[in-house]
């Protein structure tokens, strides 16, 4: 997934920048918006689900990723950096989790744990008051 198709891009904005510049920063608009249709790109559902999940609010309900980059100065570079996070972003999203096998203690780790127990009990219990019966 290292090429984002054009197709799947939506709409590619151009917005002001916010942060230190001065009035470059008022008169130039550097930072982008990339919006991308994510049901463009054929995911396969466990792939798009973990999209969801690593994009978190960035994924709009209509299926829309929006990226904003606003790292550098120049339009060409932002576009890059946009296009760099999509690339990321999908790439993450096509790692497959490795499947956690459950497993269950055994015999002698139960045996060892009940007997801790037992041990803690009994330093608690010689902390109480002292009977003479």
């Amino acid at each position: 997934m290292a090429e984002l198709p054009e197709e799947a891009i939506v709409e590619e904005k151009f917005l002001a920048a916010s942060g230190p510049g001065g009035q470059n920063v008022n008169k130039v608009a550097t930072a982008v918006q990339l919006r991308i249709d994510v049901f463009k790109l054929g995911l396969a559902p466990w792939a798009y689900q973990q999209l969801k999940t690593l994009a978190g609010t960035r994924l709009t309900s209509a299926g829309e990723l929006v990226i904003t980059a606003r790292k550098f100065r120049t339009q060409d570079a932002n576009r890059a950096d946009a296009r760099e996070r999509v690339a990321e972003l999908l790439e993450k999203a096509h790692e497959r989790q490795a499947r956690r096998v459950k497993t269950k203690p055994s015999k002698a780790a139960k045996a060892r744990r009940v007997d801790a127990k037992k041990g803690r009990s009994e330093v608690k219990a010689g902390r109480g008051k002292v009977r003479f019966d």
